[in-house]
This record gives structure tokens, sequence and C-alpha cells, in this order.
């Protein structure tokens, strides 16, 4: 069926997505085939949403009223991507990273637009913490930033921006600072789920910490080098953040309003808080490391001084026993009518003696 829509000034309409549920799972990591990558397209002008108009003509539009599109992808093919980027002249390396994603935190110029690149996470839920647990899953959002645009680009199963529409959408004052704001509201996003993310691996933390100072004996090594990955997977996540923040809140910048440096200051010092929160996280389980290390190796020092009380307690029948079955004619006592007997009354007084004193110094 052909699309009923008409043709932009630049070539055909892009195909739009149809609401998807609020979470509804997705299948892998790349995105469903037939799902459009156009997620969401809406031109705002005086902070209010202007009735819905096609991608290929929004920015046209958005010029002609005075407003400014903000354009959601998700997980654009190179074609998709290109064909944006010619409509809304995008730099090429820019597109290059949006598309093929796996970038750290990062915010580049070029001309006088914007591209800016953050990882979101995500607290992965699980029964119980194991070696092999999955805590943390990563994605990426992208966004383009132009004088009256805003495209951003989100890649991963999380970090949905449909609830950050609506709640932007209800904030008059604030979307009409411009695409800036949009930037603001995406970057304080990403920075509120990494607060909520290491309040949850706090929760781990203890519970680790709790079981290396158990009583019971526990093997929690593997464990915690697990959750040390998981953790230095979000410090990649959370550190390289600072730098753009900073830029952005303290630098001029054409597309970026002064009005708005305040609010990329206020993500800036949240980001700085989970950095170190992060830090001390990281800390503490190299403590509890080095805990469970010093705990295994005093329980394995343990065991061998127990093995070696009983090796030495064992061998005195043993040597006994092993010199009388000699069969030699002139033993002391070989022929006496009770002589076995005191062998073995021997044996038993010498196994107690050593057993109380191995017992006495700790060995068993």
């Amino acid at each position: 069926m052909s699309d009923p829509r008409p043709a932009g000034p630049l070539g055909p309409p892009l195909p739009m997505a149809r609401p998807r549920p609020m979470g509804a799972p997705r299948e892998g990591t790349a995105r469903p085939a037939g799902v459009p990558a156009v997620v969401d397209c809406a031109v705002y002008v005086d902070g209010h949403r202007e009735p819905p108009v096609d991608p290929g003509e929004a920015l046209a539009a958005a010029a002609e009223r005075g407003g400014f599109v903000w354009l959601g992808l998700f997980e654009p093919t190179e074609d998709e991507l290109g064909r944006i980027a010619e409509r809304y002249g995008l730099h090429p390396l820019a597109v290059e990273d949006a598309v093929y994603a796996h970038q750290r935190p990062k915010l580049e110029r070029y001309d006088d637009d914007l591209f800016m690149v953050l990882k979101t996470a995500t607290y992965v839920e699980h029964e119980e913490l194991t070696s092999t647990s999955e805590v943390v899953g990563t994605g990426e959002v992208m966004v383009f930033l132009g004088r009256d645009y805003v495209i951003t680009v989100r890649h991963g199963e999380h970090g949905d921006l449909a609830d950050l529409r609506h709640r932007m959408e209800e904030q008059r004052d604030l979307l009409c600072l411009g695409p800036a704001a949009v930037l603001y509201a995406v970057a304080d996003l990403v920075v509120d789920a990494f607060v909520e993310v290491v309040a949850a691996m706090q929760d781990d933390v203890d519970e680790l910490e709790a079981s290396v100072f158990s009583p019971q004996r526990t093997d929690d090594i593997g464990r915690l080098y697990q959750l040390k990955r998981e953790l230095m997977s979000l410090r990649r996540a959370v550190a390289p953040l600072e730098v753009p923040l900073a830029k952005l809140a303290e630098r001029p910048v054409q597309v970026v309003p002064d009005a708005m440096r305040s609010y990329f200051r206020d993500v800036q010092d949240h980001a700085i808080r989970v950095r170190d929160q992060l830090g001390a996280l990281d800390e503490l389980l190299s403590s509890i490391l080095q805990a469970s290390l010093a705990r295994t190796s005093m329980a394995d020092n343990e065991d061998m001084r127990r093995i070696s009380a009983w090796a030495g307690i064992i061998a005195v029948p043993t040597a006994i026993a092993g010199i009388y079955g000699m069969n030699f004619e002139y033993i002391p006592e070989l022929r006496w009518r009770y002589g076995y007997f005191l062998v073995l009354a021997v044996i038993a007084v010498t196994c107690v003696l050593l057993y109380r004193g191995f017992k006495r110094n700790g060995w068993l």
C-alpha cells in the first residue's frame, strides 16, 4: 500500500512509527523488522506542539513558524539516517557515529551545530547475584542539535524518550528555550538513571559484604569480581560525561542560550555526585574482595593445620605397626603374652596425648 502522505520537497516522506505500548519488550539488540526508524516527529512553537507534520517538511515548517523540530529515531540504518542527514545538513562524521554507535560519551561541534553522545544505563533485576549475572545494561542516545532542530537517536532496549517528550510538552517555559532544552532534558534523564542504578547496586554490595563476613563459610570471590566488572561498565558511561557537561555549562555555544547554562550545571553536579558514589563503591568492593581473599586464605590455613594434626596422630600407630610388621625374630616383647595389648595401649595413650595437644593449640 502506498503512503498517503505527500512527498516532501527534499524527497519521499519518512515512515512514521506506530505508538508502542509502554513496557512492551523488544527482541534482540537490533531494531525488529518492520519497525520504522522514526519514533516521533513534532514541531514546537512557543512551547506548544503544532499539528502533525511530515518529517520531510518539518524543518521548513519550523523555520516558517519560528519554532524547532524534535525528531526521534530508534536504531536507524545508514540509508535512513543518510536521508535525514541530507535534509537537516548533518555532518557525515556525526552521522557515522550515530549509525554504528558504541561511542564513548562526548560532545562534538560542527560549525554551529552540536553532536552529543550519552551512554544510558539500567539496573538488570536478578534474584541472586552470581559470577555471571548481568547487573548493568547499557545503551546509547545521540543528540544532533541545531538552531531550529534537535534529533535524538536511541540505541538499546531501554532509554525510551516517549515519557520525557510528554513531560516536556507540559513544561512550556522550558520548551520555549529551544532545542537546547531537549538536550538538557535528555542529559538529565540519563544522569538520573545513573543515580537509580548506583542505588540499586549499593544493595548488591551490602549483600556481598554481609555474605563475606557471615559465620558461614562462603566463596564470594567470583561474585565480587563480576560486580566490579559491572561497576566498571557503569563508570565508563559516567566519567567521560563530565567534560561535555562542563563545556555546555561554562562555554558560550551559539545553539545553547545563556539561560540554559545553569540547567546543564545542575546536571553536571549530579554527574559528579554519581562519579563520587561509584568511586566509593569501587573502593568498598576492593576492601570486601581483600577481606574475602584473606578469609579464604585463613580457611585454607586452618584446613592445612587440621590435616597436619590428624596426619601426626595417625603417624603413631602407622609407625608402630610398621615396625612390628617387619617380622624380625628378636623384637622386644614379641613373644610376651601381653605384648599385643601393651602396644595397643601405647598407641592409644600417644594418640590421645597428641589429640589434646593439637586441640589446645587450636589445630583441631
